[in-house]
């Protein structure tokens, strides 16, 4: 029998507004899970960019790596003054230079030996030192000739008289070869020899390895 009673509903029974508010409230349900989807995917996507493009930059140094930087030291300069040619200095004495890097020129002697030995127009000795007491020291020899065939004599033999050669090459001036060149070991231990030849000069250098090498290098005759 049915409760008739007013205001009683048993309690299987829904009425049609009871089902139109269960519709609204999964309706609703169902937007607030998608606004959280779509929210999440947004956060997502803003850390993927921050990580890539601002810290710490993965996909930036990808697509644009950075070039490597190399920094090369400033070649070392003299700390002392050269010593003053002569007056009466010839053009080839002037063309020596009166510093080398750190090196600077010292008293020039005229090479004897290679003038009335082997002919030279005229050739130097010159030392080329940092200027202090006990210093680093190179020897330069530098002799010129009538012309570039006795020159290329002197400058072999001169090679023989050094030892083995450890590494050779041409003389350029200007992409144009005027010479050659030759690395040798030197006596004693720890020095080495450089002999070259530009034209109708040949010159010879002869101190510590490293020293002479940069030393070679940098020499502009």
């Amino acid at each position: 029998m049915v409760d008739q009673r007013p205001g009683y509903m048993s309690p299987g029974f829904r009425t049609p507004g009871d089902k139109v508010h269960q519709r609204k409230s999964r309706a609703a349900t169902v937007r607030r899970r998608k606004i959280g989807v779509v929210v999440a995917l947004v956060v997502i996507a803003a850390v993927a960019v921050v990580t890539a493009f601002v810290w710490p930059g993965f996909a930036r140094q990808g697509a644009d790596p950075q070039p490597d930087v190399t920094v090369t030291a400033a070649p070392p300069t003299p700390t002392a003054e050269p010593v003053d040619l002569p007056g009466d200095a010839t053009a080839f004495l002037s063309a020596m230079p009166g510093s080398v890097l750190q090196l600077v020129r010292l008293e020039p002697a005229e090479d004897t030996e290679l003038v009335e030995d082997a002919d030279a127009v005229e050739a130097w000795a010159v030392t080329y030192g940092d200027g202090s007491t006990g210093g680093e020291q190179v020897e330069l020899r530098a002799g010129q000739w009538a012309d570039a065939d006795a020159a290329e004599q002197v400058h072999s033999a001169l090679l023989a008289a050094a030892g083995d050669t450890s590494a050779d090459g041409d003389v350029l001036v200007d992409g144009e070869v005027v010479g050659t060149y030759a690395l040798t070991t030197g006596s004693p231990a720890g020095t080495s020899v450089v002999t070259w030849r530009n034209g109708t000069a040949v010159f010879e250098v002869r101190g510590p390895d490293r020293l002479v090498q940069d030393f070679y290098q940098a020499f502009p005759l």
